[in-house]
């Protein structure tokens, strides 16, 4: 079945293979939060990104294979709302970005940006955005003879950056997305959002002066 990043509260996940890595994609909670397992296709070690909500759902998409470490990309509740059960299920690390981290209900290792976050033999490299919350993050893959693809939080969505609360925010994630996203990474890199569908940079791209233009 072909993977197209939908995927519905109480419905089962959507699945992708990469070359190292399976990612399986479900939506959690009453905002439709987006949570993403990862797993190591050569040894089973497994992340989630986001433990955002419906505890039960996302430690059945864990199973038996347990867990390593969680991610939350940024500091909003809806982000965070399964954190402590999944850690405390599992014994997983929770890991944030180091200006999220206080405001984070369980914190174990925080990272910045540049550093690395393994999934087994796979590594994912931290991407620091300043804006939607000051220690946002943005995990990158490369898959090996294939693509790029990114966990955006949100950060950024089909259809332009996350949220912001001042010009000032809007102006400091615009730059950050232009510089540190936009001007690293091919159009076809694709990025899983923290709410809704998937997109690619390539879709997304001709419509940056747009969003400067609308300053939100």
């Amino acid at each position: 079945m072909t993977y197209t990043g939908d995927v519905t509260r109480g419905g089962g996940p959507a699945v992708r293979e990469l070359t190292g890595l399976t990612v399986k994609k479900v939506s959690v909670g009453p905002m439709d939060n987006n949570a993403y397992l990862l797993t190591c296709r050569s040894d089973g070690s497994q992340v989630l990104i986001d433990a955002a909500n419906d505890a039960d759902t996302l430690l059945e998409l864990i199973g038996p294979a347990g867990l390593t470490t969680v991610v939350t990309t940024h500091r909003h509740p809806d982000h965070t709302g399964a954190l402590k059960e999944v850690v405390q299920a599992t014994g997983a690390r929770s890991v944030a970005g180091a200006d999220d981290a206080e405001a984070i209900p369980l914190v174990t290792d925080t990272v910045s940006d540049g550093d690395t976050v393994a999934v087994g033999d796979c590594t994912l490299e931290v991407i620091h955005l300043v804006g939607h919350t000051p220690g946002s993050i943005v995990l990158l893959y490369r898959e090996p003879g294939g693509i790029a693809h990114l966990w955006t939080g949100d950060s950024l969505f089909p259809g332009g950056p996350g949220g912001t609360r001042s010009p000032q925010d809007f102006a400091s994630l615009m730059g950050d997305l232009e510089t540190k996203v936009f001007g690293r990474l091919p159009d076809d890199t694709w990025f899983y959002p923290g709410h809704g569908k998937d997109s690619t940079l390539g879709a997304e791209r001709p419509a940056i002066p747009e969003w400067r233009a609308r300053g939100w």
